[in-house]
């Protein structure tokens, strides 16, 4: 979803053979890290998966809504909410601010230096094609730290805000690029923003992209924010490499029903319109079980 309250429908990619890879994934501990509501650029490896004491996390198996199509009054049963960074946090819930990082969109891409846009041997811009939005140019040490100063300031307007967390979209952008991106740059890019999101008090989640669980160490994530992984039998990936700290979004009931079975105890999980639309819209869904 766009960062600016420019609407497109929801919708997870995953990369392939995420699973296999996935589930040899070890679990680092998180100890010294707490739970509850709102309260550098250099291009190097974090070796700590733990965030600073000062970060809180998700809490476990709690009520969670998706609000990144437009925010509205949480439901009683909610303690997490994740809304678009043009949004303000809900008072007194875990608050997760949505960015997206990786990709520029159609009505911001003028707005990007050209030679931070990703391109081909031909020069042409590298495009997602779902939603027609740029790849970001996350290749070398540079264009990353300068992609970050940017993407930074998004995150500095999260914690001014109060937010609690921050979720980067489009962490998977690399399997998009052509093989002009690798998984190495998108971690790597990611430590960059964990870094900055610790450094303001933010937790950091983990935005689909199964492949990389088995990084969260090394780009410095707390926790995760899936698409259907119960859909897709990826939730145990999550699960298992984030300690039960997983917030997943479902966009079928099928979908709902197989998350709810095996892991319905365990993670937090919400069924929504894949237009993540607001209560009054003909489209709006809303469940829990």
């Amino acid at each position: 979803m766009p960062p600016t309250g420019v609407l497109r429908a929801a919708g997870s990619r995953r990369t392939a053979g995420a699973l296999a890879a996935a589930l040899i994934v070890t679990v680092s501990a998180l100890a010294g890290c707490g739970e509850g509501g709102s309260g550098g650029s250099a291009d190097k490896d974090t070796s700590s998966s733990a965030p600073p004491a000062a970060v809180r996390l998700p809490p476990r198996h709690a009520g969670f809504d998706y609000q990144i199509g437009g925010a509205y009054p949480p439901p009683k049963d909610v303690r997490i909410v994740s809304r678009d960074r043009s949004d303000s946090p809900a008072p007194g819930l875990y608050n997760i601010c949505y960015v997206n990082a990786f990709q520029a969109q159609p009505q911001e891409r003028g707005s990007w230096p050209a030679d931070l846009l990703l391109r081909d041997a031909h020069g042409q811009v590298v495009i997602d094609e779902d939603w027609n939005e740029a790849l970001l140019d996350i290749g070398t040490p540079a264009k990353r730290t300068r992609v970050a100063e940017r993407v930074n300031q998004w995150i500095d307007g999260c914690a001014q805000k109060g937010y609690d967390a921050v979720e980067p979209d489009n962490y998977d952008s690399y399997t998009r690029s052509h093989h002009l991106l690798t998984a190495s740059d998108a971690t790597a890019f990611m430590s960059l923003l964990s870094r900055h999101a610790h450094a303001r008090h933010l937790a950091i989640g983990q935005k689909n992209t199964a492949d990389l669980a088995g990084e969260r160490g090394r780009a410095g994530l707390d926790f995760a924010v899936t698409e259907e992984c119960g859909q897709y039998d990826e939730c145990e990936v999550y699960a298992k490499a984030f300690d039960d700290r997983v917030v997943d979004i479902e966009y079928t009931d099928g979908g709902l029903r197989k998350a709810l079975d095996r892991w319905g105890r365990r993670i937090s999980i919400v069924r929504r319109d894949r237009d993540v639309s607001k209560p009054g819209s003909s489209e709006y869904v809303r469940k829990t079980r």
